[in-house]
């Protein structure tokens, strides 16, 4: 629809125009399409762009998020972007304890070597009925790991699948909570990435 359409290209150009600043998180390759926009916005400070991966298990990748970007692909989308003098990280989400949270390291390094400059990380979140087409995925693609994810999600959230308390339903609590922070935090440090977003300005805004 993006690509027919080009909605959000046409908000960019709206954006460059009056150097309006933006934050985009995608795990669409289709942003490198416009990082002519995003570049110009980089000249005024007023663009941040976060690539989300998941897994580099491209199997493991596809079968989580079957339309969406391989990790291969999201990878060069970071190295095109900030080819282009675009400020961009990586932001590793989902988190799912139990099956892809191992993977944060590899991650990290690899986004860091294609040019990421930050980083960020959302454990999974069970919200509504996203709870019940994950109990549906778990059984159907990785059942021999369905009872430890469980059990991992329990004790991110006090013995619930979820919890949707401000503050605690992105990063959860406990000890496994507090292993993924201790992890991203090592890895990224490691790989050089900053764990904070870059300051946006309007002081560049123009008027009609």
């Amino acid at each position: 629809i993006e690509r027919r359409f080009r909605l959000t290209r046409g908000c960019l150009e709206v954006l460059a125009e009056f150097r309006q600043p933006v934050a985009i998180i995608t795990k669409n390759f289709l942003v490198t399409r416009d990082r002519d926009l995003l570049a110009e916005l980089a000249r005024w400070q007023c663009v941040s762009v976060m690539v989300s991966v998941t897994s580099l298990d491209a199997a493991l990748a596809h079968k989580l998020e079957p339309r969406a970007a391989s990790p291969e692909h999201r990878l060069r989308a970071i190295r095109l972007l900030a080819d282009a003098g675009v400020p961009v990280g990586v932001m590793v989400a989902p988190v799912i304890p139990g099956l892809t949270d191992h993977e944060l390291p590899a991650i990290l390094d690899a986004a860091a070597q294609a040019g990421a400059k930050r980083a960020g990380f959302v454990t999974l979140r069970l919200p509504h009925a996203v709870k019940d087409v994950f109990l549906q995925w778990l059984g159907d693609h990785e059942p021999g790991k369905k009872a430890r994810v469980l059990s991992r999600l329990r004790e991110l959230h006090g013995g619930k699948l979820y919890n949707a308390t401000f503050g605690d339903r992105l990063r959860g609590q406990g000890i496994f909570a507090e292993q993924i922070r201790q992890m991203f935090a090592i890895a990224s440090r490691r790989a050089g990435l900053a764990p904070e977003s870059p300051t946006l300005s309007t002081a560049h805004f123009r008027r009609p």
